[in-house]
């Protein structure tokens, strides 16, 4: 497959995929997805391969979640319909191997969805961290949610999509949505060294531990296509559709406001 919205390297048994769209913060269209599904059963099924690095091009974001400019009838701006977003996120759990995210930059909706699905997450110092899906009229009705309460817990989960609040490195640190935070320009070094000792261990046992640690949550997938089903139905509404025209327009969403 011929990449254009993402880069697939391969060196020394480590697999770095790039969201290659800096120019909107590494925000993904339907393309874009099913560009990263294929790069990540490519790396996750290859024997010489043992750890995938995911992160996006340049220094401002890792991902920023839907383009909300896109409209190639692929995507709708939003995040389900036509855009096989629920089979990304299954295909990041599903290769046996551990997906890093190297979050440099904004990890924001879709972006931030990524990176809580990724075995571990390393930041930057510079790193933020939230979501925004009820500020523009959606919401991430699976992993995005469910998942994010069993890694947060609920109390936080619940801020996190309920405020649609930013969460420095640290913050999130703490909170557990990532493993370590490093100084900016420590990153790739903190990531290779990760790497490195996951390349010293044993595969299948790694492969097994991956299942095992899945099938405490793997529910949640059925959860989350029953929801999308409904979330298809709801950016119909003028209240979704309210929150991404308020977006373009750069304004506060009215999302109260009722016809009379």
């Amino acid at each position: 497959m011929d990449y254009a919205d993402i880069r697939l390297e391969k060196k020394d048994g480590v697999a770095r995929i790039t969201i290659d769209r800096p120019k909107v913060m590494n925000a993904f269209r339907g393309q874009t997805v099913e560009e990263l599904i294929h790069a990540v059963s490519d790396a996750g099924w290859d024997r010489d391969i043992g750890v995938i690095v995911l992160t996006g091009a340049g220094d401002r974001a890792f991902c920023t979640g839907g383009d909300q400019s896109a409209h190639d009838g692929q995507y709708d701006g939003r995040g389900t319909i036509g855009m096989p977003i629920e089979q990304l996120h299954s295909v990041l759990r599903e290769v046996p191997l551990p997906v890093i995210a190297r979050v440099q930059g904004y990890a924001i909706g879709g972006g931030n969805v990524l990176a809580t699905l990724c075995d571990l997450t390393i930041a930057s110092e510079k790193a933020i961290f939230g979501q925004v899906g009820p500020k523009v009229g959606s919401v991430d009705p699976g992993w995005g949610t469910a998942y994010l309460a069993s890694v947060v817990g609920e109390k936080r989960a619940r801020e996190i999509w309920y405020l649609c609040r930013r969460y420095s490195a640290q913050q999130a640190l703490q909170m557990g949505l990532c493993n370590a935070v490093v100084p900016h320009d420590q990153l790739d070094q903190e990531v290779d060294k990760w790497c490195a000792e996951i390349l010293e261990k044993s595969p299948t046992a790694i492969a097994i531990a991956k299942s095992s640690f899945n099938a405490a949550t793997d529910s949640i997938r059925g959860i989350g296509s029953l929801g999308f089903q409904a979330l298809s139905l709801y950016y119909q509404t003028d209240e979704s559709k309210e929150g991404v025209k308020a977006f373009m327009e750069k304004r506060r969403p009215e999302f109260r406001k009722r016809p009379k």
